[in-house]
């Protein structure tokens, strides 16, 4: 068997390609960033065939680079920004619109009349509150709204998925054959799947009005049988076994080795996202978590987690440099927060598309409270920082009274570790140790995991394990009253942000 796996990690704002060793080393990779399309206020939009040119671009590139060829690996996995949508044609392989990322908010009205209808059972039925977040409403609105979109599902023309399943039907042939599949994590992020069953729901599919034959075919994480096998005329340019598809966030579980209950990561992305592993059972949240699969091997048993979905995190930083112009990177962020001590009595809650967990309100909108004249930049660049740890502090809390399990120690992954200030906030605010690995780009080696346990590259979890090491660990040092002020800070500005409801965007004329 060739010793190495290779994996693709197509996020929000960029696309990777990265291949590792058995010991879980990086031997090679490659990123490159793709546009951020913003029609208007509230819509986050990305071209599906750019994304597609980037995955190709990206492979090759890493295999160039290093001197590898496809022989040299056993399997591919892919991991994948979630919920983002496309519809496609599947003759001619063209998108019918661009992909709705994550983070739209259009579908508010969707959102609010499933809720009003059949808010209880979309909980039960799929562990997720009815909400702007997911696939089935982005479905509906491009059905709904792209004309043509509609008649051609109908005649069974359009095809749906996450970039997930997009990516896996160029990968492995396209117009010519390509394989139409999703896995169970993306698919749990649909609002359209029964958590239990583990396969598409009739009474939600007719609740949101979607053709069944859209759809994606479910199949586990880790597929023993496989997916497929990469084309002579992708980016590989040979037959690759395409053994594993996850959801990023599951991905990064799988790459922490939180593989048993109990066990729970941070991933610093464009958002946040605290996973607590909850094993076979699925656990229903009372305080506003989401109840998700984890991850699913061959046949084994679904694993289920608790999810709490922060929507802007890293992608506030980005705002710093591109909207206000304060950093001219993110790197730039932690020496700027670092000039002062303190947030100067600054909060900033980046509801930019929204709060998602534990507040769920699509109406909320971002806002800078506390400012005197006393405050500087650096006071925004600090409260930058303190609002993603108080974010998660938020989820971690309701965690907490949905599982009774307390954190001990936070496993964090992502770009935002880089930042050591803003690690260090997070203990401080959580009050426990955060501890990073030596590879932080968990989501990819959670993908190659994955594809490496379906074709016995790895022969069990255990081995997985001795590969995780520690970088770095930060040890709180704020006192139990530091802690509780800043938190009640925090709450204040929160409860702003809640109570002011924006007005519509008034246009000129």
């Amino acid at each position: 068997m060739p010793d190495l796996i290779g994996a693709v990690d197509q996020g929000t704002t960029s696309t990777r390609f990265m291949v590792f060793d058995r010991a879980g080393t990086v031997i090679a990779r490659h990123q490159l960033e793709h546009e951020q399309i913003l029609p208007r206020p509230g819509w986050v939009e990305h071209n599906p065939v750019e994304i597609w040119e980037r995955t190709c671009a990206v492979v090759q590139t890493a295999l160039n680079a290093h001197g590898l060829r496809a022989a040299d690996l056993a399997a591919l996995g892919v991991t994948n920004q979630r919920e983002t949508t496309v519809v496609w044609d599947r003759h001619t392989g063209r998108p019918y619109y661009n992909a709705i990322v994550w983070q739209d908010t259009r579908t508010d009205r969707i959102a609010a009349d499933l809720e009003a209808r059949a808010g209880d059972l979309i909980r039960h039925r799929t562990g997720l509150p009815p909400a702007t977040y997911f696939s089935g409403g982005k479905l509906r609105w491009i059905l709904d709204n792209v004309e043509g979109v509609r008649a051609a599902a109908d005649r069974g023309d359009a095809l749906f998925g996450t970039i997930d399943s997009w990516l896996l039907w160029n990968l492995t042939g396209g117009t010519r054959g390509g394989v139409h599949v999703t896995d169970v994590t993306n698919a749990s992020r649909t609002m359209l799947m029964d958590l239990e069953t583990l396969d598409w729901d009739d009474e939600l599919l007719a609740l949101f009005d979607i053709p069944r034959a859209m759809l994606p075919a479910i199949r586990p994480s880790a597929d023993p049988d496989l997916y497929g096998h990469t084309v002579t005329t992708g980016p590989l340019a040979a037959a690759v076994p395409v053994a594993a598809a996850v959801g990023d966030q599951q991905a990064a579980m799988i790459g922490q080795v939180c593989l048993s209950a109990g066990e729970a990561k941070n991933t610093y992305g464009t958002g946040n996202f605290l996973l607590l592993n909850t094993g076979v059972t699925p656990v229903r949240s009372n305080n506003g978590l989401l109840t998700t699969v984890c991850y699913r091997f061959g046949t084994e048993d679904p694993v289920y987690a608790l999810e709490g979905s922060i929507a802007v995190t890293g992608s506030a930083v980005q705002w710093l440099r591109d909207q206000l112009g304060i950093i001219q990177g993110a790197s730039q962020s932690e020496t700027l927060a670092g000039e002062v001590p303190d947030n100067g009595g600054v909060y900033f809650v980046p509801a930019f598309s929204g709060l998602f967990a534990p507040h769920w309100r699509s109406d909320a909108r971002g806002a800078i409270v506390g400012l005197t004249r006393f405050a500087t930049n650096a006071h925004i660049a600090r409260a930058t920082l303190e609002a993603i740890c108080y974010q998660t502090r938020d989820v971690a809390d309701a965690m907490f009274k949905d599982s009774g399990v307390a954190l001990e120690v936070l496993k964090v992954d992502g770009g935002v570790t880089a930042n050591n200030l803003c690690m260090q906030i997070q203990a401080d605010v959580l009050g426990v140790p955060v501890s990073r690995p030596v590879v932080s780009e968990t989501t990819a080696l959670g993908a190659a995991y994955a594809a490496g346990l379906a074709v016995g590259f790895w022969g069990s979890a255990e081995e997985l394990r001795q590969n995780w090491q520690e970088s770095q660990r930060w040890h709180p040092h704020w006192t139990a009253d530091q802690r509780a002020a800043g938190y009640e800070g925090w709450g204040k500005a929160v409860g702003r942000t809640l109570d002011w409801i924006p007005a519509e965007p008034r246009t000129g004329g």
